[in-house]
């Protein structure tokens, strides 16, 4: 098992934050994560993640859930068992409307719940570290990942408190 170095700096205002970000990144530092006790507007694009995928997924699982709808209703009221019911005809497709949609919810809702644990490695019996409890309650924590022979401490420790932290310490995790 192998450990992992990070300096945590510590932020008690998401405004200074947001600056901090965009200024750490100017100066070529590669910020590994920032850990905040509620969701800040504008966050991925100061930290460069690009816009996730899950859309699209959503909508491949939407369109499975529809085909499986349609095909079921079809076989099971056109082939497996016809009846006719008030003179319509086996395959009414505006009969289907109301399983389809339900069909097409249940599969998008599973996908994507299945989908989103796949991604975020949240598997079963995980533990994630967790770099600073204070991350939970009322701070937020930038994570930067110390190389060794290349990251300068000192330096990166300067570079953090002339950017607002409040303080900055170190922290080595198990991967």
């Amino acid at each position: 098992m192998t450990n992992k170095k990070y300096i945590l700096g510590v932020y008690d205002d998401e405004d200074v934050l947001l600056h901090a970000i965009d200024k750490i990144r100017a100066a070529g530092t590669k910020i590994t994560t920032v850990f905040s006790p509620y969701p800040v507007h504008g966050i991925d694009d100061a930290l460069g993640i690009e816009r996730t995928k899950l859309p699209i997924a959503a909508f491949l699982y939407g369109c499975c859930g529809l085909a499986f709808a349609l095909w079921m209703q079809i076989y099971m009221l056109g082939f497996d068992w016809p009846m006719i019911i008030g003179g319509k005809p086996h395959i009414a497709l505006p009969a289907f409307i109301p399983v389809s949609f339900e069909l097409t919810v249940l599969f998008t809702a599973h996908g994507m719940v299945i989908t989103f644990f796949i991604i975020s490695g949240l598997y079963p019996r995980i533990k994630v570290p967790v770099m600073d409890v204070r991350s939970t309650d009322d701070k937020f924590i930038m994570a930067i990942e110390v190389q060794e022979g290349k990251t300068d401490i000192k330096k990166l420790d300067t570079l953090l408190r002339d950017n607002g932290a409040i303080e900055v310490n170190e922290k080595e995790v198990a991967k």
